[in-house]
């Protein structure tokens, strides 16, 4: 059976349950298979990246952010900002009188980034950060199930066992689903350290 399109997926979910009668709860155990997705996932398709201009100490989270990976401000001489605890920025606030200046930290604070030094001026923030993963339904497809079918079908299939109250295959399922994630993160992580490996030097007489 072909597994590419949201409806492929439902059909093949109905098909491995082996029931007829779940066309309505379908829907919501992938829904529950890509909130756990998303906590579970790490690999460079999930990453997005957006800007801003901020002159405040705080700046909204994207809709769809889940974890940073870095904030820039790319202007002349570029910098990172640094993740911090809220409790350190406070720190850092309090033992500088709350002075104003070019933002060098930032921490995540309810639903927003708080920056320190609150700015002076106008930045421009570009933000890399890892997004929720796209949900289906109002997509046809996405890519994790373009390019990792499995993940999205054992998930799913996990997250109907509560429902039916079948624990026979759960732990196959979660097997396989678990084998996935391992799969999708390895190939994430090796597709940026791939270029980092032991260099062997040859001399010449």
């Amino acid at each position: 059976m072909a597994l590419s399109t949201y409806d492929e997926l439902k059909a093949s979910i109905a098909d491995f349950l082996n029931r007829d009668d779940l066309t309505a709860v379908i829907p919501d155990f992938i829904k529950l298979a890509e909130a756990k997705m998303t906590r579970d996932l790490r690999h460079w398709r999930q990453e997005d990246r957006a800007t801003a201009v901020v002159d405040q100490q705080y700046a909204s989270l994207p809709l769809n952010f889940v974890e940073p990976i870095r904030i820039t401000i790319p202007a002349n001489e570029s910098h990172i900002l640094e993740l911090v605890g809220t409790l350190e920025i406070s720190k850092l606030r309090a033992e500088t009188s709350d002075a104003r200046g070019r933002p060098t930290n930032y921490s995540v604070l309810d639903q927003s980034f708080e920056l320190y030094p609150t700015p002076d001026a106008d930045y421009t923030l570009e933000l890399v950060y890892y997004e929720s993963i796209p949900e289906l339904g109002s997509l046809t497809t996405n890519w994790v199930l373009t390019y990792f079918p499995d993940a999205y079908l054992y998930g799913s299939l996990m997250q109907s066992s509560p429902y039916l109250q079948e624990d026979q295959r759960v732990q196959v399922w979660n097997a396989l689903y678990q084998s996935a994630v391992s799969a999708i993160n390895l190939e994430g992580e090796s597709a940026k350290s791939s270029g980092s490996g032991r260099r062997i030097q040859i001399r010449s007489y």
